[in-house]
């Protein structure tokens, strides 16, 4: 089972983008998020082709299930 985090910010552009992180912990809990989103949009570390990120819009956490098939 993999867990992905999918993050969605607003631009000093107005507009949304998302940055998603894959191999996520299944049980995140939203303080961290928050905490994780926060700290991106403070320290700045991303920039999208729509400006900075100024604003937390929404997150969530997809659970893929992946099954390997042989084929030797």
């Amino acid at each position: 089972m993999e867990y992905i985090l999918a993050m969605t910010f607003i631009t000093d552009g107005g507009l949304k983008t998302n940055f998603s992180i894959n191999g996520v912990k299944p049980d995140l809990t939203p303080t961290e998020v928050n905490s994780l989103m926060d700290t991106i949009i403070q320290k700045n570390i991303f920039f999208a082709a729509s400006g900075a990120l100024i604003k937390k819009s929404g997150a969530q956490i997809t659970e893929r299930n992946i099954t390997k098939i042989d084929v030797a």
